[in-house]
């Protein structure tokens, strides 16, 4: 788990967009309780934002050099495997791969 979190030296910052009440952001809530902070140890140069959003979808948006933006929805993701899949997809892709 240790070097999933190991981010491209392309991404610039990474934004948490959830609901702080809503159920279907419960799973992102409690991935973020247990992962920001080996995510944080191991980035400490990226900066990782929470922004909580009442009555919204969940989703995370990764910025990249030349300002380039990608984003994916967590509404569909119930468990801690499926949210970090999503992270570690989009964390790892780098600038030149997004259009």
């Amino acid at each position: 788990m240790a070097t999933r979190y190991v981010f491209v030296s392309g991404l610039k910052e990474l934004r948490f967009l959830f609901c702080q009440t809503g159920e279907s952001s419960a799973a992102v809530r409690q991935f973020l309780l247990q992962s920001y902070p080996v995510m944080k140890k191991h980035n400490p140069h990226i900066p990782i934002l929470i922004r909580e959003a009442s009555g919204i979808h969940p989703k995370v948006f990764a910025r990249y050099e030349f300002g380039k933006e990608t984003q994916e929805a967590l509404s569909g993701c119930f468990t801690y495997q499926e949210i970090a899949d999503k992270i570690t997809s989009i964390v790892n892709e780098t600038s030149s791969q997004i259009v």
